[in-house]
Order: structure tokens, then sequence, then C-alpha cells
């Protein structure tokens, strides 16, 4: 109801799994955010089942090449464009009852891939490259532990190659994004050119209003 944009469902990071996807997706149904969905990795049988259920958004997590690219694309597209598996009947063609939908269900997806590894960085330019991967988002904090910097996402090494892959993303005609809970950062990392962003988590803003309220009665 707040009406951000949109809103990471994380697999990777959390218990999340396809028993609490479900109601998650039947909560936003009424919401102008669209679900994003981070899998646990890039594996086309996981995949298949979120694409059941009814995403079409999805952030593939540590895609470090352009093969590893292509075999996301592939694994959200019904042949001949991919492999994606074949179920007459689930939740995503509302139990086939949706006409059309496996002629016109591929041209629905978005997929955003995670830049978040040294080999990721590198290979930045050509996973920008190809056909249906429709954005760059980089992943700070693994990022920043791969370049041997745990914990300073800020440390100019980093931010560096922040940049290289934003302008990567640019070169191709494509969007970039990135988490960016504090401010600033968010502020900085949009003018370096990121225009899909990150601004916090359920899990900080209830341990920061949390916190706050028992700050507030500290002295009791």
């Amino acid at each position: 109801m707040a009406g951000f944009d949109w809103v990471l469902l994380d697999g990777e990071h959390s218990p999340n799994d396809m028993g609490t996807y479900i109601p998650q997706l039947m909560a936003l149904k009424d919401s102008v955010s669209a679900p994003v969905v981070r899998p646990t990795s890039n594996n086309a049988v996981e995949l298949k089942r979120l694409l059941d259920a009814g995403f079409y958004n999805f952030l593939i997590p540590f895609v470090e090449s352009a093969d590893e690219a292509r075999s996301a694309v592939a694994a959200t597209r019904y042949p001949p464009q991919g492999m994606r598996g074949v179920s007459v009947s689930q939740r995503s063609n509302r139990y086939a009852t949706v006409a059309n939908y496996f002629q016109e269900a591929n041209q629905h997806m978005c997929v955003m891939v995670q830049i978040e590894s040294r080999a990721g960085v590198a290979a930045a330019r050509e996973i920008a490259a190809q056909d249906g991967v429709d954005c760059l988002f980089v992943g700070p904090s693994d990022l920043a532990a791969g370049l041997g910097h745990l914990g300073n996402a800020n440390h100019p090494d980093v931010q560096a190659a922040i940049a290289q892959v934003f302008a990567a993303a640019k070169t191709a005609g494509k969007p970039s994004g990135i988490l960016a809970p504090v401010e600033a950062d968010a502020r900085r990392y949009l003018a370096m050119g990121a225009t899909f962003i990150g601004v916090g988590s359920d899990l900080g803003l209830f341990r920061n209003a949390t916190q706050a309220l028992r700050d507030k009665y500290r002295d009791v």
C-alpha cells in the first residue's frame, strides 16, 4: 500500500520457499508494487516452479558469464526461445483459463541478473549484451567481499567496479540497479546512472522501528 515500484521476495538470503511465495503473491495482488523474486540460484528447475506459481520478474543471483545469463533467460522461455517446461494448468495461467498464454508468456518475462563478483564485473558488457537480459543489478556486499573488502562496499575499488557495471548496462541500452538501504548511497548511485534501486528491507525497517521505540523509553 505504500506505493513502491517493486518488492523483492527473496529466496537466496531468506527462508522463503514455494509454500510462502504464493501467499505473498496473493497479498500483492491489488498492489501497485510489482513482485520480483530472487531464487536460491540460477537453477532451471526452481525457476520453472516459480514461473508456474505466477512470477514474471526475476532477479538471478551471482551471474558471472554470458553463458550463465543465457541459461537464466532460456529457463524463463517456452520453446523454441527457451527450455521452460510446460504445465498445462498452473497458477500463472489461472489454471488454463488465460487465452493465448503459451503464445504470449515469453514476451512478458523480465530477467535481471545480479553482478556480485570479480568475474561478473569483468563479463558485465558481454552479459548486458545478451538478448533477454533486461537489467544488470549489483550485489554490493558480495562484490565488496569478492574484491577483498568485506563489509566495505564504499571502498574506492568497489565503487569503481559498480560504476563499471552501470556503464556496461548503459552501453547496452539497459537499466542498472543496486541495493542501497542508506539514503546517501542510493542518491550517489542514482547520480552514477543507476535506475533501479532497492532502498530497504522488511527486516531493516522492523529492526529500526523496534529499536527507535525502545530508545524512547530507555530512561524509564
